[in-house]
């Protein structure tokens, strides 16, 4: 079941004439299925579950994909996400998602605006940064559970231990989502890592989606995110994978990071939180 909304996209050809857009909404409807532990179908929408990742308003949330009422949203959600300490909706229409504001933000909402962002740039060269495969993998081999579990607690001083496991640990889930999955890691001289990103692939429908690029505080600024987003775009171009895309919030610096990088903006989608 979690299969079927993205199997038309990987029997058509990647010059289908559907735009981008709605190949990108297909996919991470697909992945936010594929990945979910457990699958509810609601009016309007779908609402995803993963106990094990409790923490991760990701994993435990509502998408709303169809037609729906606007005002009625803050009342399904409190239906169907009741057992839940939080409240998370994605609108995946955008027109659907701006009307949906007033509503949601009167209901004590705050609203976040995505940004759906196509590479639409040449393909980077390979550079001399050493950008490889990681797993998460226990200790004493798990570099990249260190990096992403410092780099959190740094952004997140105040958090109890769950609420940060369940944030690094939610990448385990995320290999049920596409085809392939990696987790791709820059390093320094000493092997220590630098920077990573996750990088989602769909070959068979020529899509692929770079999550996640971050870079822990004591790298920033020496280039080893730029490191690591060549690195994915090499490899997506590599897997066949000619729409390649990300998500950056508008009112974020990344946005304007990611631009000069060869990002277009192609769509926009609305995520609405409550706590």
């Amino acid at each position: 079941m979690a299969l079927c909304e993205f199997a038309y996209d990987r029997d058509v050809s990647q010059n289908d004439p559907r735009n981008d857009l709605q190949r990108i909404i297909d996919f991470r409807i697909s992945f936010a299925r594929r990945q979910a532990g457990e699958v509810r179908e609601v009016p309007g929408g779908f609402l995803v579950l993963h106990r094990e990742y409790e923490r991760s308003h990701e994993h435990n949330q509502l998408h709303i994909t169809g037609p729906a009422d606007p005002e009625g949203l803050p009342e399904l959600a409190d239906e169907v996400m009741a057992f839940l300490p939080h409240r998370r909706i994605t609108v995946h229409d955008e027109a659907l998602g701006l009307i949906s504001v007033p509503a949601l933000e009167q209901a004590g909402y705050t609203h976040v605006t995505e940004v759906l962002m196509v590479h639409t740039g040449p393909v980077p060269e390979a550079g001399t940064a050493d950008v490889v495969e990681r797993e998460l993998g226990p200790e004493p081999h798990g570099l990249l559970r260190r990096a992403v579990t410092a780099q959190q607690w740094r952004w997140m001083p105040d958090a109890d231990e769950k609420t940060v496991h369940d944030l690094v640990e939610r990448r385990t889930a995320r290999r049920a989502g596409a085809e392939e999955v990696l987790f791709l890691a820059a390093h320094d001289d000493s092997g220590e890592i630098a920077s990573w990103a996750d990088l989602y692939l769909e070959p068979a429908a020529g899509v692929a989606q770079i999550e996640e690029v971050a870079t822990a505080e004591p790298y920033l600024r020496r280039g080893y995110a730029d490191s690591v987003l060549a690195g994915a775009l090499r490899r997506a171009a590599a897997a066949g994978c000619a729409l390649r895309f990300l998500v950056a919030d508008q009112d974020d610096w990344p946005l304007r990071w990611y631009g000069r990088r060869g990002f277009t903006a192609v769509g926009r989608v609305h995520s609405f939180s409550r706590f």
